[in-house]
């Protein structure tokens, strides 16, 4: 169950917000990932699900953080560091001494409960969840946002210059909802990476993944203290940033599945 992960990164409360990407958004990054799954992945993948679908599973790790159970999980969903990092800094925080409670610490224990001969299908499937869930976390922008602001979640902005919120949750749900797609409304209109794209994505490593996002952050940012006030300009400007990082991560996902549970298959 991961017990043994201990705080690395200082972290002095949780966002207020940890939903990324809503209901909607983590199930198209998972109904992506199905779509290019190897057909060995997907029948090891019902296998430790059950009755449930990847997208049903993706959502089940913020269902279970209110369970008195699932508590220490809260802070997997997120990496709060300091603004100002280059890769290398970042990288530093990354690679501590132990393991970080963290969306970082948390998707390598995924991974590798996974590949445990030792773990039960119980844990393994909890660990499945996990995975699926947190590759999707870590790849909205404000889920590696900067300790100081709780990713975004101290920065007051209104949405559509009506209604008050915060800059993380402007990521979380505004942006994702704004189209109007069901999930998988939204997994057929933004699976279109290009072969050399999904090649490329899925030799990335989990630590490319989270810089990206961190990096991400600048411009949304500026965004934010130029004008708090996210008028009708905010989904043109962002629209397309949000919706690469919901297929990077539906493809990245595909990619960790395939590489675990089908040793033969090809990147794509």
């Amino acid at each position: 169950m991961f017990r043994n992960l201990v705080v690395l990164l200082a972290l002095s409360c949780a966002p207020f917000s940890l939903l990324a990407w809503g209901v909607v958004g983590h199930r198209a990054v998972a109904r992506i990932a199905e779509n290019h799954l190897t057909a060995h992945t997907r029948h090891e993948v019902a296998s430790l699900l059950g009755p449930e679908t990847m997208p049903l599973a993706s959502i089940w790790p913020d269902e279970v953080r209110s369970d008195p159970q699932y508590s220490y999980t809260a802070p997997w969903h997120y990496l709060n560091v300091a603004s100002g990092l280059d890769f290398a800094g970042f990288v530093a925080q990354l690679n501590g001494d132990a393991p970080a409670a963290n969306a970082y610490g948390a998707l390598l224990q995924a991974r590798k409960d996974l590949k445990d001969p030792a773990k039960t299908t119980d844990e393994k499937r909890v660990a499945l969840k996990f995975l699926i869930h947190l590759v999707g976390d870590i790849h909205q922008p404000l889920h590696v946002g900067h300790g100081e602001d709780k990713g975004g979640n101290d920065i007051k902005v209104t949405w559509r210059s009506k209604e008050e919120t915060n800059l993380h949750s402007v990521w979380d749900y505004a942006l994702v909802e704004y189209p109007g797609f069901s999930f998988t409304e939204m997994a057929a209109a933004y699976d279109h990476a290009t072969p050399a794209q999904i090649k490329q994505w899925q030799k990335d490593d989990m630590r490319t993944w989270a810089f990206e996002s961190y990096q991400l952050c600048g411009p949304i940012y500026a965004a934010a203290a130029a004008n708090p006030k996210f008028d009708w300009h905010f989904y043109p400007t962002f629209g397309p940033t949000m919706e690469e990082r919901i297929l990077k991560a539906g493809i990245r996902l595909a990619g960790v599945l395939n590489e675990l549970f089908d040793k033969g298959s090809k990147v794509g």
